[in-house]
C-alpha cells in the first residue's frame, strides 16, 4: 500500500471513558477532523514539552471532560499508525481505556457536545467515522484488556487496510 510521504505526521491519543452503567462517553465534534460525528475524546501530544501519551491522555481527559484521572487509571490497549487519514496527514494514535467510570455527562464545550451511548448504538445507528466503525471499535472490542499494535492504510479511494504488527496476550 502506498501513501503520500509528504503529509504531516501527527501524534495523538484517544481515551475511551465509560459511566457506571457501561455506556461510552463520546463527543460530537464541532471541529475537524471528524466534524459533526461522534468519537471518543482525545487530542494531540504536546511534543514541544516532551509530553508522553499517558500524560496527554490525563490532560485531555481533564481539559475536555473536567474528570480528573491519573496514569494509573489508564490501560493502553492499542497503538495504531494511520497512513493518509482523510488524505490530510499520517497519525500515530495511542488508544487508552479508562478503568475508572466517569461520574456524569460533561458540559458541552467549544470542541463539541457529549453523550453516553451503548456499544450496540455505536455500532449500528450512531454517525461515527467509517474508519472507527470498520476498525477502531472492533479493535476496542477485541483488545481492550490486552495490547495490540496495528498499522492502517487510509489512502483515499481505497478500503482501509489494517495489519496487526503485534499482540500482547491478556494477563492470566
Amino acid at each position: 500500500m502506498s501513501s503520500d510521504p509528504t503529509l504531516p505526521y501527527k501524534i495523538a491519543v484517544l481515551v475511551f471513558l465509560e459511566n457506571a452503567a457501561g455506556e461510552h462517553l463520546l463527543l460530537m465534534r464541532a471541529k475537524p477532523p471528524n466534524l459533526g460525528i461522534w468519537s471518543p475524546i482525545g487530542g494531540k501530544l504536546d511534543t514541544a514539552t516532551g509530553e508522553s501519551p499517558f500524560e496527554c491522555a490525563v490532560r485531555e481527559t481533564q481539559e475536555e471532560t473536567g474528570f480528573t484521572i491519573t496514569a494509573g487509571d489508564l490501560h493502553l490497549f492499542a497503538m495504531i499508525a494511520e497512513k493518509a487519514y482523510e488524505a490530510q496527514s499520517h497519525w500515530l494514535m495511542f488508544l487508552f481505556r479508562c478503568r475508572r467510570p466517569i461520574p456524569g455527562l460533561p458540559a458541552d464545550m467549544e470542541e463539541g457536545k457529549f453523550g453516553f451511548f451503548s456499544r450496540a448504538a455505536i455500532g449500528s445507528t450512531l454517525p461515527i467515522p467509517e474508519t472507527d466503525r470498520r476498525a477502531l471499535w472492533p479493535i476496542y472490542d477485541q483488545y481492550r484488556d490486552r495490547f495490540v499494535a496495528l498499522k492502517a492504510d487510509c489512502a483515499p479511494g481505497q478500503p482501509v487496510h489494517i495489519d496487526i504488527e503485534q499482540i500482547t496476550p491478556a494477563a492470566v
